[in-house]
């Protein structure tokens, strides 16, 4: 009997992240960090591969990820400049909170000030 497996794209796609996001969790929690990323239970040729069964463990984990800013640190410059460009362009601070995240889920490999520099330099062309 075939055993079937999710790997990093269908865990990506069931959080609704990029496959990108899903490497960049695993890489920044490892096995041995405070808040590690659930092991896969098979690697096949080097890409790893989850029981569907572990999905919501894996939402749980993703769950309890802290969030930005957590411990009550100030916003840094570039995002309380990208706030009061995206509230000139119409976008309440719900709204443009959403949309830094999903750029910076799309774009694991940029910080959040990168990510916010690129969206006022793409808005001021």
């Amino acid at each position: 009997m075939t055993e079937h497996y999710i790997g990093v794209l269908g865990i990506g796609e069931a959080l609704g992240v990029s496959r990108h996001a899903v490497h960049k969790w695993r890489s920044r929690y490892p096995r041995d960090s405070s808040h590690p990323f659930p092991e896969p239970d098979v690697e096949v040729d080097g890409a790893p591969g989850w029981r569907a069964d572990r999905l919501e463990e894996i939402i749980r984990w993703r769950t309890g990820l802290p969030g930005r800013g957590v411990g009550g640190g100030r916003p840094t410059a570039a995002r309380q400049e990208y706030l009061r460009e995206a509230a000139v362009r119409g976008l309440d601070r719900d709204e443009a909170l959403r949309a830094l995240a999903t750029f910076s889920e799309e774009f694991p490999e940029m910080t959040e000030p990168e990510v916010c520099a690129w969206l006022l330099g793409h808005w001021r062309g």
